[in-house]
């Protein structure tokens, strides 16, 4: 018989998890919005920018979060990982008001791949936003 610890999402896990995936939903509109400009959408560069307000204050939310994951279940990783998110985010959101595409462009995809990539970790728990202290199962093996 083995002893495994029986893992549970906290609350502030699934506020992680939350505000993890309200975040991509967001970035995923940004490449909507910027290719129906390309196409000759004029309007929608106004909504690619209201989405570039939209999806950098969800991520400083995200850093909030991220800090109390670390304080409550001393698991750091979503910080780090969140930090670089918006500190990508940051650089981009200013190089999309300068015009520099040469960065905005290629930043934005390795942005919304990051993000993707972080919503799977916190999701499928292979970054365990999980309280590890939680009471132990036993596993049967026949």
């Amino acid at each position: 018989m083995l002893t495994m610890p029986a893992h549970r999402t906290t609350p502030t896990g699934w506020t992680l998890r939350a505000v993890v995936s309200a975040h991509v939903v967001a970035v995923v509109g940004q490449p909507v919005f910027a290719g129906a400009y390309l196409t000759g959408d004029f309007d929608s560069l106004r909504w690619h920018a209201i989405g570039a307000d939209v999806v950098t204050s969800i991520g400083y939310l995200q850093v909030i979060v991220a800090i109390v994951v670390w304080i409550r279940l001393r698991q750091v990783w979503p910080f780090l990982a969140t930090m670089a998110v918006a500190a990508a985010e940051t650089v981009q959101y200013f190089a999309g008001l300068d015009g520099a595409l040469w960065l905005h462009i290629p930043l934005g995809v390795m942005t919304v791949v990051a993000l993707v990539v972080l919503f799977i970790a916190v999701w499928l728990g292979g970054g365990h936003v999980r309280d590890d202290k939680a009471p132990r199962r036993e596993v049967h093996h026949a």
